[in-house]
């Protein structure tokens, strides 16, 4: 090879070298430029991530506030509605977790109105009113084969929304005996009072008959009580051939009255149901021995006991009203065991158990003294599990009769008759609960 040649290869290799580091150089600044964009573009992401983690704790906490006001809205809620109905201690612990200035104010509140409540703490001092089914359309019934069998023990539902209104605006105030009374399970009496503000005044309401007998049909009265979608116990009535269902009878009429005017009832009380059982109970068909062990009576049965168990849940009180409406003065022991027997088959598996014995026309087993071991009648209905017993005394406003074992009330009926009674100048025993002129439906009952 010539040296010319030599000198040649070497400079190519010289340019072919810087050529290649040139490149090396480039390629290495554009990595570098490119990592630069890449960690810049991660930044961005981190900051942005950040941001959105710190939008996502914001909304959370907003969400929280928002549950948590929420909560203690629903709380001081409950709160009122428990306080109106003197369950003051139940109204305390609905808002026990809540410190807001509402809460401590409702809380304060509570506090100072348990401070002035009175004790009802007599037996004898505790009135109690009673109804019959209410009639919806007066002309059918007061025009009906047995008009002045309504007239004398019915009243119409205009009545009895005018006396609902009278008593409430008189500061009266709905219990069931359970509210004042217990009964433990070895039939021991125990007489445990209630309080309540100083111008209130407890009262007993309860219903006879609630089985909307089979001669009251198409005569103006509702069919049956029934359970909504709603969960609400209203009543079935058919006119003309068309079924409506609504306020027509004492159940949903009080318990829609009670849902307006809270202080109208103690605790959620509401009143007694009496039930007999030779025409079912609450409308339905039940009876077996009367209707036959078929499938239509087990239907019967099975949707009279959810009417009863919500009943019960909202306020409610069961009675026995005997079997057949037994008039227990005058019947035997035999034939009182006989229709006891029937009841505790066909009645009690589908209300429940109950200690209350309403009796049938007010007929009591004994007078105004009290009950003896000697009383044949007492001491079977007591092995029965009643301690619990509702005669009728229209001469006072309230009776009781307490012992350890038993607790014996008188109740007034509010019918006809007793409208008459005071309309005619008889008696005024009514002037405290009600003005009975001004509840009396003269146009209805007159227009015969």
């Amino acid at each position: 090879m010539s040296r010319t040649t030599k000198i040649i290869i070497s400079v190519v290799l010289v340019i072919l070298f810087m050529s290649l580091g040139t490149m090396a150089v480039y390629n290495l600044s554009q990595s570098d430029d490119r990592m630069s964009q890449n960690d810049g573009s991660s930044d961005h992401s981190q900051n942005g991530d950040k941001d959105e983690a710190g939008n996502g704790d914001d909304k959370g906490k907003e969400d929280n506030k928002k549950q948590e006001e929420k909560a203690e809205s629903e709380a001081l809620e409950e709160a009122n509605l428990l306080k109106a109905h003197y369950d003051y201690d139940g109204a305390l612990a609905a808002i026990s977790e809540e410190d807001s200035e509402a809460a401590k104010n409702l809380k304060a509140e509570i506090e100072k109105e348990k401070e002035s409540l009175v004790e009802w703490n007599d037996p004898g001092k505790f009135s109690h009113l009673f109804f019959h089914s209410l009639i919806v359309d007066p002309k059918l019934a007061f025009e009906s084969s047995q008009a002045q069998g309504y007239k004398n023990y019915m009243v119409t539902i205009s009545e009895f929304n005018k006396i609902i209104e009278q008593l409430h605006k008189n500061n009266y105030v709905l219990v069931n005996f359970d509210d004042f009374v217990t009964v433990n399970d070895d039939q021991f009496v125990t007489f445990k009072g209630l309080k309540l503000p100083p111008n209130k005044k407890p009262l007993i309401l309860s219903q006879d008959d609630v089985s909307y007998y089979e001669y009251m049909e198409g005569e103006g009265f509702a069919s049956k009580l029934v359970l909504t979608k709603d969960n609400e116990i209203k009543n079935t009535y058919e006119d003309g051939g068309k079924k409506e269902v609504g306020d027509y009878d004492m159940v949903p009429l009080l318990d829609s009255f009670v849902k307006a005017h809270p202080d109208f009832s103690y605790h959620g009380a509401k009143g007694t149901l009496a039930l007999t059982g030779y025409n079912g109970v609450l409308g339905y068909r039940t009876s077996i021995s009367e209707y036959g062990d078929n499938d239509k009576t087990k239907k019967e049965i099975e949707e009279a006991k959810k009417v009863a168990k919500r009943l019960v849940e909202t306020g409610w009180q069961m009675a026995s009203h005997s079997w057949g409406h037994l008039n227990m003065t005058q019947a035997s022991l035999d034939h009182i065991k006989r229709d006891n027997e029937l009841w505790q088959q066909e009645v009690a598996p589908v209300i429940g158990k109950t200690s209350i014995l309403i009796y049938p026309f007010g007929a009591d087993i004994a007078d105004w003294q009290d009950y003896t071991a000697s009383n044949e009648k007492y001491e079977y209905l007591k092995s029965q599990g009643f301690a619990i017993y509702c005669n009728v005394d229209a001469s006072t406003p309230s009776w009781g009769q307490l012992t350890d074992a038993y607790y014996r009330n008188a109740r007034i009926n509010i019918d006809g008759i007793r409208f008459n009674s005071v309309l005619s100048g008889e008696t005024d025993i009514l002037k405290n609960f009600f003005d009975t002129q001004s509840v009396y439906d003269a146009n209805a009952r007159n227009q015969n």
